[in-house]
């Protein structure tokens, strides 16, 4: 199976835009958005676009990479404003370089991640960053399957993470090491989402209230959060 296909076949059945997915990813704007600069922005791989939107109403120049062209087609629709590029990350050569790079959710599903990173360091503008966020493996809800026995480990691949099309469940060490063995200086680390219970169990009993407090305890506590993030430089 080809990537390309994998990624297509991925984004037919994909549940990024349901439910608590847009939770964290209105949440993970806000940390994003701290740390926003200069004019331009490139989102990779934004699968239906929840962090697009917010990106899109910065007004700041914004190209999109995106390997499913069913998804490019809906994104160029809905940001016309936007550049949209349907790209393998690997076959991606930007004309321009960028203030900011956004990986959302993108190293947890590609082959090599130390290969993209050590790539788009020769995108960023000189004091441009990375701004990625992934899940923990060290999150609540994960610590509390692998007691229960649903988990073997808290790395191990969740059904949720391969419906994904997940390749690895990185923790708040193995996160930094990605970045720094790549050649990059951590600006920021942090996360958000305290997340004692499954997707679909918060979802069924969290209030708006409830998801907003958890969220900003994720910042208190990044160590557990459900999802961890930086924001990093070159050296």
């Amino acid at each position: 199976m080809t990537e390309k296909f994998r990624l297509e076949t991925i984004a037919k059945i994909s549940k990024y835009a349901q439910g608590a997915n847009g939770w964290t990813t209105e949440y993970s704007f806000k940390l994003v958005n701290r740390f926003l600069r200069g004019k331009s922005i490139l989102e990779m791989g934004p699968a239906e676009g929840l962090m697009t939107k917010f990106l899109y109403d910065t007004g700041l120049n914004l190209t999109i990479v995106e390997a499913s062209e069913s998804f490019c087609l809906d994104l160029t629709k809905k940001y016309p404003n936007a550049k949209v590029t349907n790209s393998l990350f690997e076959d991606f050569n930007p004309e321009k370089k960028f203030d900011n790079i956004i990986l959302g959710h993108v190293l947890e599903h590609i082959e090599d991640p130390k290969l993209l990173l050590q790539r788009i360091k020769n995108w960023l503008n000189p004091n441009g960053l990375v701004l990625c966020a992934v899940p923990n493996s060290r999150s609540l809800h994960r610590q509390a399957a692998v007691l229960m026995g649903i988990l073997d480990f808290e790395e191990a691949l969740n059904e949720a993470d391969k419906h994904h099309g997940h390749r690895r469940v990185y923790n708040p060490e193995t996160f930094r090491s990605e970045f720094l063995s790549s050649g990059y200086k951590i600006v920021f680390f942090g996360g958000y989402w305290i997340k004692p219970f499954s997707n679909k169990q918060c979802e069924e009993t969290h209030s708006p209230e409830m998801i907003e407090a958890f969220m900003q305890l994720g910042e208190r506590y990044p160590d557990i959060s459900a999802e961890i993030f930086i924001a990093a430089s070159v050296k």
